[in-house]
């Protein structure tokens, strides 16, 4: 029996949906994880670029935005062992260029920029009061990386009980199996998985169906 029979058997994989309220959660696109030199590679790049159009959806039509950093202290203070583990980790600073959005995706006026010192975006941060706030039952996931940062803030997520919808091709990593693997696993128990232009439809129907019910009433 293969592993995906297993799955189907023991009914896994099963679709959340979305809510309501959505929002989109751009995870840790800095310059330092775009550059293969420093801490990126991989699928990444493309991930950056597949997330432009989902990214202006969301901004045409008002759907919150909210994107995350990894940013340290310059005296190392609030450095933790994953900075022991991943040494380079703690040269992203707040000032430090690795440490800034890339400029295609550059936050406006009125987006939520969370920095985080862990790799889910909900530890130690004020992302679930941000939430909590706009009234937000659905995350929308994009980002970096697919086997660290994106899937810790995905298992949070539905640890907390939101909808969580991973945008496949917008996600990225430095190496594509773990990409890979992760992406399944998070399909199997912690999110939905579509394609960013799947994201796109599936939302203008929801919005299309919400007018025509209002007009109707």
């Amino acid at each position: 029996m293969s592993g995906d029979d297993i799955y189907r058997r023991q009914r896994f994989g099963q679709k959340t949906g979305f809510g309501q309220f959505p929002a989109l959660l751009v995870v840790d696109f800095v310059n330092g994880f775009h550059d293969p030199e420093v801490l990126g590679g991989g699928n990444i790049p493309d991930a950056v670029m597949a997330t432009l159009p989902l990214l202006e959806f969301a901004r045409n039509r008002a759907i919150p935005v909210i994107f995350t950093r990894i940013v340290y202290a310059p005296d190392g203070s609030d450095a933790s062992l994953w900075c022991q583990k991943v040494p380079r980790l703690q040269d992203l600073t707040e000032e430090a260029p690795e440490s800034q959005i890339v400029a295609t995706l550059a936050p406006r006026p009125g987006e939520i920029v969370i920095r985080k010192t862990q790799a889910s975006a909900f530890f130690g941060t004020h992302l679930a009061a941000c939430l909590v706030a706009k009234k937000i039952d659905t995350l929308i996931v994009t980002g970096c990386t697919t086997s660290g940062c994106v899937r810790a803030t995905v298992v949070d997520a539905m640890s907390l009980n939101y909808r969580t919808i991973v945008a496949s091709d917008c996600v990225g990593d430095r190496a594509l199996d773990p990409h890979r693997a992760n992406l399944f696993d998070m399909g199997q128990k912690y999110s939905d998985l579509m394609r960013g232009a799947e994201i796109i439809a599936a939302l203008d129907r929801r919005i299309a169906e919400t007018v025509d019910s209002t007009e109707m009433a």
